[in-house]
């Protein structure tokens, strides 16, 4: 039995761009896309009634911008609702943008720039809906040492961490990957995966996305010159 494809929403203010990334997505037989939003709002609205799998979400766009339309979609209240869960992979016109930065802070799992390939695009959005950052680490780390601006002190759950997770929260956030960790630390990529699961569970994180954006947030990672 094939498997169901993975259900995308397309929400950008701009028709005729909104059409061509139909289009690209479109090609592929293992996605769909079930919907078009021409602003925040919509965008809102139309994951409540059609539970994408994946949306790809403008940044600038008139009535509700993406990033707030972002905040909306993973409020607690409204993530509770939803039997299956939701991601958002962020479209924006240059690299290193702030509102990005932004977005990913309230939930989006990375950003794609808006003239990236087809192939590109097809390829992020699977691997979005696998688990993974659609932006390396690197990237990602380079995006909030470069926009985070104030840091709060670490809420008590950090201190439920074992020395060797604070470890790997800081390995994380620095752009290592597991197989890197594991060759640093003198374990098997398994422990790896076993701590960074509990990294997750007890600071009540999604994914390794989230657990860049604590690390920064919270002064775990020095600003670099």
């Amino acid at each position: 039995m094939d498997e169901r494809p993975i259900r995308v929403l397309l929400v950008d203010d701009q028709e005729l761009f909104r059409s061509g990334v139909a289009v690209t997505l479109g090609a592929d037989a293992g996605l769909e896309v079930v919907g078009q939003a021409s602003n925040g709002l919509e965008a809102v609205e139309l994951v409540e009634a059609l539970s994408p799998d994946i949306v790809l979400m403008d940044i600038r766009m008139p009535e509700l911008d993406g990033v707030e339309a972002t905040r909306r979609i993973f409020a607690p209240d409204a993530a509770a609702r939803r039997a299956q869960p939701v991601r958002v992979i962020v479209l924006t016109t240059f690299n290193l943008d702030d509102r990005a930065a932004t977005a990913i802070r309230y939930g989006a799992s990375g950003f794609l720039l808006k003239d990236t390939s087809p192939a590109s695009l097809r390829a992020a959005v699977r691997t979005v809906h696998a688990g993974t950052a659609v932006i390396g680490p690197d990237g990602l780390s380079a995006l909030l040492d470069l926009t985070t601006r104030e840091t709060v002190a670490p809420p008590s759950e950090y201190e439920s961490l074992t020395d060797k997770e604070r470890e790997i929260v800081l390995a994380i956030a620095t752009g290592r990957n597991n197989a890197e960790i594991a060759a640093d630390l003198f374990l098997s990529e398994s422990t790896i995966k076993t701590h960074v699961g509990g990294v997750l569970r007890k600071l009540d994180l999604r994914d390794r996305v989230q657990v860049v954006v604590f690390a920064y947030e919270h002064g775990l990672v020095p600003k670099r010159d």
